[in-house]
């Protein structure tokens, strides 16, 4: 077996052009940045994190997650709560409000995907998407998560 063979190449760049597609067709559905709903959906997942947590977690600088998480404040969607023990760590957590906004944030990509499978694809279409689904799937799985 051939590794980085043209065909190989080509199908992971048609691969990744068709995924970013996807992807920028579903974030139109939402009114949040994709940054923003890495920020809620990482404090849905932990609870609460640091600045600098998150600016690792969503991959962006110090400086813009807090900005982001700045206007999410604004919003109401996250507060910043002192720590107890170390007075010069602040902790960011997911409010009421804002997991409210991140499962509407959701609903709204799945929505339009539920549409587009039905309206769009054939049934065999669909058979050959439940197939992807497993292989990339199976590809995910194979990549360490940090």
């Amino acid at each position: 077996m051939t590794h980085g063979s043209m065909t190989d190449q080509l199908t992971t760049r048609s691969f990744f052009d068709a995924l970013r597609t996807l992807l920028r067709r579903l974030n139109a559905e939402r009114t949040l940045s994709p940054g923003k709903l890495g920020v809620l959906s990482h404090l849905a997942e932990q609870g609460r994190a640091t600045s600098s947590e998150l600016a690792a977690v969503v991959r962006v600088s110090p400086q813009a997650i807090s900005l982001s998480a700045g206007e999410l404040e604004r919003l109401g969607f996250v507060v910043r709560v002192p720590d107890e023990e170390d007075r010069r760590r602040t902790w960011i957590e997911l409010t009421d409000a804002g997991r409210q906004k991140l499962a509407q944030e959701l609903a709204a990509g799945h929505a339009w995907l539920d549409r587009a499978i039905v309206e769009r694809l054939t049934p065999e279409e669909r058979k050959a998407l439940e197939g992807a689904i497993r292989v990339l799937s199976k590809l995910g799985s194979e990549v360490s998560v940090d």
